[in-house]
């Protein structure tokens, strides 16, 4: 049977696939292409990351497919349910890349509070010639520790977060629609473990008692942050997207830096998202990454082999 990752995976789940019989193509095949290259090549399993979308369309022209796999969390560039409708066999990996995307959150908002966001984009152009004067505009960063991290969406990824935040010392509070409560538990590297049990604040509670806010749901119809929300933010807030674009409403976003309420924002994921609008890319108080929450070689590995593993026992 052939495997066809048409966004990538990492050599180890390929090696794993390869052991089992598997013929593993990597060749980055076109959207408009696809349906081609699959039925030429009678693929029987499709892997796809985020830029590969498999919609109704290419299901129904491809009958040699019987498995679809999502190397990430989010499927919202999968037809799931239609897909399973034709007993097609439809993956992800929920687990893989929860604390990778948890410590990029943890990149922004170090990078925020000590404005580095902003000093590695002046101290190239003018850190010879104007040190002191840098120094000064950089001189009232603030700490992490001590302050309210307020978490949407309470899921693994969600859940990662709120296990780094506590391990440095801040308050976590978090809002979400189907958990009330849950235990963190925090493992070290000697064996010691420390537990907190958490309970569910409404997201009015949240938004107006957060030093920071980060966001971790699926993709949405609607802005889970719009301009009334900002409004009811804590004066200063620091905001962290590294979910779905489209989940803050970016005019608004920008509005609020601009007044005050928001100090800084870090975006992983963007609204017009892959072509990011130009406000947001040349804002001096947005830290910025091209959507690469999971883009770690630790995260890769284990999302290879958690792929692996499920094609092998569902397809064999």
């Amino acid at each position: 049977m052939k495997v066809l990752a048409n966004d990538g995976i990492s050599q180890t789940g390929i090696k794993h696939l390869e052991a089992e019989g598997f013929e593993v193509l990597t060749t980055t095949v076109a959207q408009e292409q696809l349906s081609n290259f699959i039925n030429e090549h009678k693929i029987t399993a499709l892997l796809v990351r985020s830029a590969t979308e498999v919609r109704k369309k290419l299901i129904d022209t491809c009958p040699s497919l019987k498995l679809i796999g999502r190397g990430g969390v989010g499927m919202d560039n999968i037809d799931v349910d239609y897909a399973k409708s034709k007993d097609i066999h439809v993956i992800n990996t929920p687990a893989a890349s929860s604390e990778s995307v948890a410590e990029l959150v943890f990149a922004h908002l170090y990078g925020g509070v000590r404005f580095l966001y902003d000093s590695n984009r002046n101290m190239p152009l003018e850190g010879d010639s104007k040190f002191k004067q840098l120094k000064k505009a950089y001189a009232n960063g603030s700490e992490l520790r001590g302050k309210t991290i307020g978490i949407i969406g309470f899921g693994r990824i969600g859940q990662a977060t709120a296990k780094i935040a506590l391990g440095i010392g801040m308050k976590v509070i978090f809002t979400d629609h189907q958990i009330e409560e849950h235990l963190i538990s925090l493992s070290f590297y000697d064996g010691q473990k420390i537990e907190f049990q958490l309970q569910k604040s409404s997201f009015d509670e949240l938004i107006t008692n957060s030093d920071f806010i980060s966001i971790h749901v699926p993709a949405q119809k609607n802005y889970v942050l719009d301009k009334d929300d900002f409004g009811k933010m804590k004066n200063g807030v620091g905001i962290i997207n590294a979910a779905r674009g489209g989940t803050i409403d970016e005019v608004a976003l920008i509005d609020a830096l601009e007044n005050g309420k928001v100090s800084f924002a870090g975006l992983d994921v963007f609204e017009s998202e892959p072509n990011p609008e130009i406000k947001i890319l040349m804002h001096p108080q947005i830290s910025l990454t091209p959507h690469i929450g999971a883009a770690t070689s630790e995260a890769q590995d284990r999302i290879g082999i958690e792929l692996a593993n499920q094609i092998i026992a569902l397809l064999q």
